[in-house]
């Protein structure tokens, strides 16, 4: 795709990639997980090589997808921190929903909705590393008490499940706004996107919007 010049840089490689990284991780964790989860799902292992090797990935993978969320954590924590602006956005939230924008208030480089969808994602991830260890069963669990270890397994599957709808969210409001995923795929939006969508991000990448 040839970059117009008149586009606006959203993401640069890294970031692309690493959401990308992330993304498929959590694909291959969320369908491999599913097949433990019930015997229905079970073919879903086969795209680890079978049960055995879907097992034994499926941590590892996890592992990875912690580490590669850590990255991008730290890279975009602060451009997340919720303000009142913030906060005001999301109480107009339903006006945007049934299609009304026009009285939302300015956001930056991410809404409301995003930063919400961003603390949600790290607070799941913290519980899903931890509730893993727990129960790695070649490795912890047997430092931990069989309580803890059921315990954690029924928040690890809870967490999950509640992960995969957040995703599945993530998904549809990217797909919704036109030219998000545009962003994710090639880095760049529009200058009519940026002012449309991010008004005080667009002023401030620009100048002042000239």
């Amino acid at each position: 795709m040839n970059r117009n010049p008149n586009d606006i840089v959203r993401y640069t490689a890294y970031e692309r990639a690493n959401h990308w990284a992330v993304g498929m991780s959590f694909i291959l964790l969320a369908l491999s997980g599913l097949a433990f989860f019930h015997p229905a799902f079970y073919p879903l292992s086969l795209l680890l090589g079978g049960a055995v090797w879907a097992r034994i990935l499926h941590p590892f993978i996890g592992v990875l997808m912690a580490l590669l969320f850590i990255m991008m954590f730290f890279r975009f924590w602060k451009l997340n921190i919720i303000t009142q602006v913030d906060k005001e956005w999301l109480s107009r939230v339903k006006e945007m929903v049934d299609g009304d924008d026009h009285n939302m208030p300015e956001s930056g480089k991410y809404n409301g909705g995003q930063k919400i969808m961003f603390w949600l994602a790290a607070v799941c991830m913290v519980l899903l590393l931890v509730s893993g260890i727990v129960i790695w069963r070649a490795y912890f669990s047997g430092l931990f008490p069989i309580g803890l270890i059921r315990f954690s397994s029924l928040l690890h599957a809870a967490v999950a499940a509640f992960m995969i709808a957040l995703i599945i969210v993530h998904i549809y409001a990217a797909i919704w706004t036109r030219g998000t995923i545009r962003a994710m795929l090639y880095g760049t939006v529009s200058r009519a996107w940026a002012k449309q969508h991010h008004p005080a991000w667009f002023r401030q990448i620009t100048g002042g919007g000239k």
